[in-house]
C-alpha cells in the first residue's frame, strides 16, 4: 500500500507539482497501526489533476479533491487550499488553492493529523505532530476555540482520538470543548454517529464515554442514559442502553437488533422461553450487559430441542390431516402449544409423537 502511494506521489511530481501523503495514514504509519485511510495533498489543481489521472474522479462535495483508484485502493488528493469561511460551524464554503504546504497544514484540526511524508518516504513535520504522537498527546494546530468553532465535528474526533489512540487531551483542549459543546447540537446525528460509533467500538471504549461524561457532552449529544452504559463487545447493546432510535439513524435491521436487546434486558433471569424466542446473540449481549458469564446461558441455548418453529417436524397439512379438519386460525393455537411443550421437554419433537398429542387434546 505505501509503494503504491509513494508512486502516486512520484507521478504527480513528475508532472512539475509537489505531493505528500498527510494525515491518518502517516500517523498510523509511524504508530505501527494498519490503516486504509491514504490522503494525499499537492499544489495541483483538480483540473491538473484530471489530466495526468484521466480516470480520477471528482466527489460530489468537491472541497479541491479528486479520487484515484489503484489496487482496489482508494487514493483522496487534495489541492492545497486556505479555507476561508464555514457553514453551520461544519463546512468550507470558500477555499483558495495555494502553493504552500505549510499554509495548507494550518488549515487542519490536529497537529497528528497534519505530518506528511514525500516521496522518498521521508517525514515532514512543520508542526511538531511527531512529537505529540510520541508524548501521545492531542493538540489543535493553532487556538482550540477557533479550530472548534471553525468545525464543531472536531470536538468529537478529539475525544474519537484521545480514544482509539489511546491519547490525552491538552487542558487547552479541553477547557476549548467545555467552552464550545453547545456548538454539538448544530451537527447532523448522522455525522455524530459516525463519531460515536469509533468511540463505542474501540477497545477503549470506557475512556471514551467516561472523557463524553467528564466534557459534560452527554446533554449536548442527547445521550442521557451515557453513564448507565456497560462495555461490551456490541456496538448496538450501547445503543440499546442510550435509547435513541428517535434522534439517531439506524437501520431497520438495527432498530429491531436494539428493540430485542431493550426487551430482554427487562428480565430478571433467562429461561427456555426468551432464548428461543429472542436467540443466542441477543441473549448472550444481555448478558454481558450484565457482566455475567454467557458460558451457561451457551450451553442451556444448545440444549434447547427446538431453536425455530421450523424445526418442529410435523407440518400445518400434517395436523390438519390428523384432526380431520380445515384450515383455520386454530393451528396457531396448536402450533403454540406444541411449541412450549417440545421446548420444556414434555413432548418429544417426533412426528407421531406431536400428532398423537394433536388428536388427544384437539380432536373434536
Amino acid at each position: 500500500m505505501l509503494n503504491t502511494a509513494l508512486k502516486i506521489l512520484e507521478v504527480i511530481e513528475s508532472h512539475g507539482y509537489k505531493a505528500y501523503l498527510v494525515g491518518g495514514f502517516v500517523r498510523d504509519y509511524l504508530l505501527n497501526l494498519d490503516t486504509n485511510d491514504i490522503d494525499i495533498n499537492t499544489s495541483a489543481t483538480p483540473k491538473e489533476l484530471k489530466e495526468i489521472f484521466p480516470d480520477s474522479v471528482i466527489p460530489k462535495d468537491d472541497y479541491g479533491a479528486v479520487v484515484v483508484l489503484r489496487k482496489n485502493i482508494r487514493f483522496e488528493i487534495t489541492t492545497f487550499r486556505k479555507e476561508i469561511a464555514y457553514k453551520d460551524n461544519r463546512r468550507p464554503i470558500q477555499i483558495m488553492y495555494i502553493d504552500n504546504l505549510y499554509q495548507d497544514l494550518l488549515r487542519r484540526d490536529f497537529t497528528i493529523n497534519a505530518i506528511c511524508m514525500d516521496k522518498d518516504g521521508e517525514i515532514v513535520d512543520f508542526l511538531n505532530g511527531r512529537e505529540d504522537l510520541e508524548q501521545h498527546t492531542i493538540k489543535t494546530i493553532g487556538n482550540s476555540d477557533e479550530k472548534f468553532s471553525e468545525d464543531a465535528l472536531r470536538i468529537l474526533r478529539a475525544v474519537r482520538f484521545a480514544t482509539t489512540l489511546d491519547f490525552d487531551l491538552t487542558e487547552e483542549i479541553e477547557c476549548a470543548i467545555k467552552r464550545n459543546k453547545k456548538l454539538l447540537k448544530l451537527l447532523s446525528y448522522e455525522r455524530k454517529r459516525e463519531e460515536l460509533d469509533k468511540i463505542f467500538t474501540s477497545k477503549n471504549a470506557k475512556k471514551g464515554i467516561s472523557l463524553l461524561i467528564r466534557l459534560n457532552l452527554d446533554c449536548e449529544l442527547d445521550l442521557l442514559s451515557l453513564n448507565e452504559v456497560k462495555y461490551t463487545d456490541s456496538l448496538m447493546a450501547i445503543w440499546a442502553i442510550l435509547n435513541v432510535t428517535d434522534l439517531y439513524p439506524f437501520t431497520s435491521n438495527e432498530k429491531e437488533l436494539i428493540q430485542s436487546i431493550q426487551e430482554v434486558y427487562q428480565f430478571d433471569n433467562m429461561n427456555r422461553t426468551i432464548l428461543y424466542k429472542y436467540g443466542l446473540y441477543v441473549s448472550s449481549v444481555v448478558e454481558e450487559m450484565r457482566g455475567q458469564s454467557t458460558k451457561e446461558i451457551t450451553e442451556l441455548y444448545n440444549s434447547l430441542p427446538i431453536h425455530d418453529r421450523k424445526d418442529i417436524m410435523v407440518t400445518g397439512d400434517d395436523i390438519m390431516k390428523a384432526l380431520n379438519r380445515p384450515e383455520g386460525s386454530y393451528l396457531k393455537k396448536i402450533f403454540d402449544d406444541i411449541e412450549q411443550e417440545i421446548l420444556y421437554n414434555r413432548l418429544e419433537n417426533r412426528k407421531e409423537n406431536i400428532l398423537l398429542y394433536c388428536t388427544e387434546h384437539y380432536k373434536s
